[in-house]
């Protein structure tokens, strides 16, 4: 019999620690983006290296700077997740970058976003010790995401970005720890 998922009541701030401690790492990421409504997919292959950010750190005091918090408000932790993404239909040199994530009550801070090199916000919530969902909303687009830990070695991600209330985008990864 399966059961219906439950959203489990969980402090917050020790929770999305948990669960960017268990982030960490490197990661190989296998991408699909199929862009909706012909559903043509594009592949991407991606080496991730992600590190915690315990609360003080100089990257968190910088991306509180940059999105102009107070002093009195202190990022409780987050995360630096660095890439080198190959799209594999196409030959061409990689791409490279970088985010800070941040987290201060239910919000996500971003040095950029996805489809933009600005700061963005993110509200989200941890369903299980093992999923954390995010929507992030900018530019007259909103990205939905959720990204599952299985285990220790495993990791999916599906998001969805829409645009004027329909959806344009569904991304699907698998990634597999590395190390």
């Amino acid at each position: 019999m399966i059961r219906p998922v439950q959203s489990i009541q969980l402090d917050t701030a020790s929770a999305i620690a948990a669960f960017f401690q268990k982030s960490e790492g490197q990661w190989h990421s296998e991408r699909r983006y199929y862009n909706l409504p012909d559903g043509k997919p594009q592949e991407y292959v991606s080496h991730l290296t992600v590190r915690f950010l315990p609360p003080g750190s100089s990257e968190l005091i910088e991306l509180a700077q940059l999105h102009q918090l107070s002093d009195k408000q202190r990022l409780t932790c987050g995360s630096a997740v660095e890439w080198e993404s190959s799209n594999t239909q196409a030959k061409g040199k990689p791409s490279r970058g970088s985010t800070i994530f941040g987290v201060l009550d239910n919000i996500l801070y971003r040095d950029r976003g996805f489809a933009t090199p600005k700061p963005v916000t993110a509200s989200f919530k941890i369903l299980d010790p093992d999923t954390l969902c995010l929507r992030t909303e900018y530019n007259g687009s909103v990205f939905e995401e959720e990204i599952k830990h299985i285990g220790h070695r495993y990791r999916t991600r599906q998001s969805i970005i829409s645009r004027a209330g329909e959806q344009n985008m569904i991304g699907q990864y698998l990634e597999k720890r590395i190390q």
